[in-house]
């Protein structure tokens, strides 16, 4: 590794930090363990649904715990330590796969919620439109965060900073998409006002509070700081230097480099100050707890307790419960139906019968006189 020690000017805050971060992920690792551990205990895996939440919510979970334990920044190759476990690129190759990870988790979950609570409680349908949104939104949410996979691993190689703004507006707008469709899914999910079906919407409940507000609260953060005071500026100003700063890199050789050189630092400013540390310790905090209440399925709860958020949900075999009780009801009916023919038919009988009987009587007696 080319090793490029920057001398630091504040380097206090870093370990406390540094170690703050990583006790956090191991707790997130073994909550993650938990969920797999009562997930397998129940029975889930069979539940296409709920066996891609826990995977993609895995990949996700494990390679935050990953880059909390080796701090990168892309554009000047910032690293933690001195090795390629914390190369900018090799970091950048599996953040691709983690971030995509992370926008299945979110879009299966808004799918779920369309599913299962399709409008207001005790309204109508909605309009053409609203549905289309509904349907249209999670892809292009997912969609947004593909595309900006390439222009983020494309900058970390090339060092163009517009490249990454492109990336971060990318997110921005991805979660712009979504932000009415989480407010609408709240917003339905509480019009409930019965206690037994609020209890089994717990988790719709859970999930659609704290995701509208992170939408909220991403949307003004990037639109109005993010993107318009960190990114642009900085983009643009690299355009406009006769020298850019960083150096514009192509070729083969600054795809060796960005595998190689690691300009490892623990400097504040360096870092980005405040702004760095603020988005760091979320990303790998909130982002991470919202995936793991998203691995145990959000979905509404056949019983009102707590326990019923590791249960077993396989719609096929709920479907063929249904099935079989709505057989035996067919068949209960149908047993009936011939019980009552056979009544009917014994009535009949016995009308036949009496019938004849007074008509054997009305001969004998005519007879007679």
């Amino acid at each position: 590794m080319v090793n490029n020690i920057l001398i630091a000017s504040s380097t206090a805050w870093a370990w406390p930090w540094w170690g703050i971060l990583v006790a956090i992920s191991l707790m997130n690792l073994s909550i993650g363990a938990f969920i797999w551990y009562k997930s397998v205990k129940a029975g889930v895996l069979k539940d296409r649904y709920r066996l891609m939440m826990l995977i993609f919510g895995t990949i996700f979970i494990v390679i935050g715990s990953y880059r909390t334990v080796f701090v990168s920044s892309y554009l000047e190759q910032l690293a933690w330590f001195d090795t390629f476990f914390n190369s900018s690129l090799f970091i950048r190759s599996i953040a691709t796969v983690a971030e995509l990870s992370y926008a299945s988790v979110i879009i299966l979950t808004l799918q779920r919620i369309s599913e299962q609570v399709p409008a207001i409680n005790g309204h109508s349908a909605p309009r053409k439109e609203v549905v289309l949104y509904e349907k249209i939104a999670p892809y292009f949410f997912i969609s947004c965060l593909f595309i900006a996979q390439f222009f983020a691993t494309s900058a970390t190689i090339t060092k163009i900073h517009v490249l990454f703004a492109i990336e971060e507006t990318l997110w921005g707008l991805a979660f712009l998409a979504i932000l009415p469709l989480s407010i609408m899914q709240c917003i339905r999910v509480f019009s409930f006002k019965d206690k037994e079906m609020q209890k089994r919407m717990f988790m719709f409940r859970v999930m659609t509070v704290f995701f509208s507000a992170f939408c909220v609260g991403y949307c003004i953060y990037s639109l109005g700081f993010h993107l318009p005071v960190e990114y642009w500026p900085a983009a643009i100003a690299q355009l406009q230097m006769d020298v850019p700063m960083p150096e514009i890199r192509h070729g083969w050789q600054a795809i060796v480099d960005a595998f190689t050189v690691v300009n490892v630092t623990h400097d504040f400013d360096t870092w980005g100050g405040i702004g760095f540390m603020i988005w760091h310790t979320g990303y790998f905090s909130l982002c991470v707890w919202m995936t793991l209440f998203m691995m145990c399925g959000p979905r509404i709860l056949k019983t009102k307790s707590l326990n019923g958020l590791f249960e077993a949900e396989d719609a096929k075999i709920e479907q063929d419960d249904n099935t079989s009780s709505i057989n035996d009801d067919n068949m209960t009916s149908n047993n009936n139906d011939v019980d009552d023919r056979v009544v009917s038919e014994s009535i009949s009988d016995s009308v036949v019968i009496k019938e004849n009987t007074i008509n054997i009587e009305d001969l004998i007696n005519k007879n007679a006189k």
